[in-house]
């Protein structure tokens, strides 16, 4: 069985990604600073941390897929630097510790705000976390795939789960907030399909060593979403 690290792998999409790998035979390792589900490998790690990473490539790994760090435009927002060192140098210590161990591929999870003049803080560290993985593959020949996710969403309760966080306040408040005028697109992807077509990249070479976009394939203004919320 080929094995699979997964940083963050207790997140939002992350906990949907590990099922997906599990389900296709992969035998998978979760490093996070939360365990998630009970029976699956797990290893705490803070991945500011040399010592945890460390401890975490004790191990052999084919692919490493990392999903850790900021997630929410907001958060990095208000914390920049914080951004900056989880985002981004973070990355570049796990990455690395990829090249010293070989890793035959590295997925990460970037965001179609990389490309927006719109991401701010958090746009910035995505892209420049991309810069970083394409010269570590000139450089020193890791293979990577780059990720770059839209508006992902769940039934589920999370911190960055838009959708489900608009709806439980317009539950409790009876109002839907929202700072913008609502004309902004979105392409929705539930977790569940974002995951299974993740964990597609592994067992294809079709996108090694490029950018994919992953999103849903309908827009939708936000005005419209809220009014479906609405009814």
């Amino acid at each position: 069985m080929k094995e699979v690290l997964v940083f963050g792998g207790s997140g939002f999409l992350g906990e949907y990604l590990v099922k997906e790998l599990i389900k296709v035979k992969y035998n998978v390792t979760i490093a996070d600073l939360n365990p998630g589900h009970p029976n699956f490998n797990f290893i705490k790690c803070d991945i500011l941390s040399n010592k945890d990473l460390d401890l975490v490539f004790k191990n052999h790994y084919d692919y490493v897929f990392n999903l850790a760090g900021f997630a929410n435009l907001e958060d990095a927002i208000e914390q920049p630097i914080f951004a900056m060192k989880l985002n981004l140098i973070s990355n570049m210590s796990i990455i690395e510790r990829c090249v010293k161990n070989n890793i035959k591929k590295y997925i990460y999870a970037s965001s179609s705000y990389a490309m927006s003049i719109k991401g701010s803080f958090y746009g910035i560290s995505k892209l420049a976390s991309e810069k970083v993985i394409e010269e570590y593959h000139k450089k020193h020949n890791l293979n990577f795939v780059i990720i770059r996710y839209g508006s992902v969403y769940s039934e589920k309760k999370f911190h960055n789960n838009y959708i489900y966080n608009l709806i439980e306040k317009s539950i409790e408040n009876g109002v839907i907030e929202h700072n913008g005028d609502g004309e902004e697109f979105r392409e929705y992807i539930h977790a569940k399909d974002a995951a299974k077509l993740s964990a597609d990249v592994i067992k294809s070479d079709k996108f090694l060593n490029s950018h994919v976009l992953l999103t849903g394939n309908h827009r939708i203004k936000r005005i419209d979403l809220f009014n479906i919320i609405n009814e």
